[in-house]
């Protein structure tokens, strides 16, 4: 039997980089957001991309709990979503702002009726890969040099919160984290907690 550890050159299966050799960080910054919202509604289904994004970004989202969305899960009137996490996450109600609900009324009446929100071509609700191939897409056309996925939407999600120095326990809550040290991690990335460090 061949005492060679699993990482070595003769592995069969080629090992995976760490994310932190392909790119400086694992989030978007607010502008940032907006520029691949901006890329993506020059697609042929633009608005529902764009609205795809801002969605992901407004409630921390993974890619899978976007494509997941129903109708029922909103209520226009209270200016509402139910979010259901996955992962074991913390289910919430979250407020929906004006950008939002605009965005969702003309999307519904652009739309084929359906139970979900977002619909590929074919009609079927999107996928969470159809997803991550638009928003790599919309990163290409954005010009950003580094390969962006939907994660890195969700975390600017997190860090938005963190930098505005929002209570730990309520962003714990919005982002649907069961374990609190996932929430820390935002914390210790926020810039606001070193702002008086120099007067000038």
């Amino acid at each position: 039997m061949s005492s060679k550890a699993p990482n070595t050159e003769n592995r069969t299966v080629p090992i995976r980089k760490a994310n932190a050799e392909l790119r400086s960080r694992e989030y978007l910054t607010p502008n940032e957001v907006d520029r691949l919202m901006k890329a993506a509604r020059s697609n042929r289904r633009g608005h529902r991309d764009a609205t795809m994004i801002l969605l992901a970004f407004r409630h921390g989202l993974r890619a899978s709990e976007l494509c997941g969305l129903r109708w029922d899960q909103l209520d226009m009137k209270q200016a509402t979503v139910h979010v259901n996490r996955l992962k074991n996450g913390i289910p919430s109600v979250h407020p929906l702002g004006g950008s939002e609900l605009r965005a969702l009324r003309k999307l519904e009446r652009e739309e084929p009726h359906n139970r979900y929100l977002f619909l590929s071509e074919r009609g079927a609700p999107m996928t969470a890969e159809g997803f991550r191939k638009m928003v790599r897409r919309a990163g290409e056309a954005a010009g950003f040099p580094f390969t962006v996925h939907p994660h890195m939407i969700r975390h600017a999600c997190g860090y938005k919160l963190a930098n505005e120095g929002r209570d730990t326990r309520a962003i714990q809550l919005y982002m649907g984290h069961r374990n609190i040290q996932n929430t820390v991690g935002y914390m210790q990335l926020s810039a606001e907690r070193f702002k008086d460090f120099w007067s000038d």
